[in-house]
């Protein structure tokens, strides 16, 4: 069996990137990390830079989604205007079951401005492990009858919509849910998936400041 040869130039192994090390334990945080906060705002309607001065007194922020859709006027006034109609206006939904519908959709939609958003919303509205099980895995939660059947429902409608037949409805039915509720549901769990598709396009970033909230 052939040697090598004595002076063959050896590979040497490929160096492992590391950070530098920072003073106080803090990294930098690399390029393009979902930090951002940056999406340039265009000239507004009077009706709409009010609502965006609401949201900063409200929040402390304007979502970015919002300032994305501000390069056209009218498909912000309708994204703003639509989205209130589901939230505000679902009959027997709470807000942190929309909430809950649009996190367990975005994360089978893998969307991370959603997820960091909508997770970050059932914190608050909910309690925090609540929120984490949402981005994670729903199905870990302790939830009662109705609100496992809502995401089951919501999972199935965007995971594979072709398959939804009577019985799935009939299912929320006998959660307590009546066709108006499904209706509801099946526009929150529709919007969001809009949503998450707009965000993974454009990668829009979330706010930083909503990974810190309520943990």
């Amino acid at each position: 069996m052939p040697q090598p040869a004595k002076n063959a130039a050896k590979k040497r192994p490929i160096p492992t990137r590391r950070w530098p090390v920072v003073k106080g334990g803090k990294m930098p945080a690399p390029a393009h990390a979902g930090a951002e906060d940056d999406v340039k705002i265009t000239a507004l309607s009077p009706e709409m830079d009010a609502y965006f001065k609401k949201c900063d007194e409200k929040l402390g922020f304007v979502p970015n989604v919002l300032k994305a859709f501000a390069f056209d006027d009218g498909k912000l006034k309708a994204f703003v205007d639509y989205r209130h109609q589901l939230v505000q206006n679902a009959a027997n939904l709470s807000k942190l079951e929309i909430e809950m519908i649009a996190t367990v959709v975005s994360s089978q939609n893998r969307c991370f401005y959603c997820i960091t958003a909508h997770g970050n919303a059932v914190r608050q509205l909910g309690d925090p492990v609540l929120g984490e099980m949402m981005v994670m895995n729903y199905r870990a939660a302790r939830l009662n009858k109705r609100q496992r059947a809502m995401l089951d429902f919501a999972v199935k409608l965007t995971n594979a919509p072709w398959e939804v037949e009577e019985e799935d409805r009939e299912r929320l039915r006998r959660a307590g849910f009546n066709d108006r509720d499904i209706w509801d549901i099946a526009s929150v769990a529709a919007f969001y998936n809009m949503t998450n598709r707009l965000a993974s396009a454009t990668d829009m970033r979330p706010n930083s400041v909503y990974h810190g909230q309520a943990r």
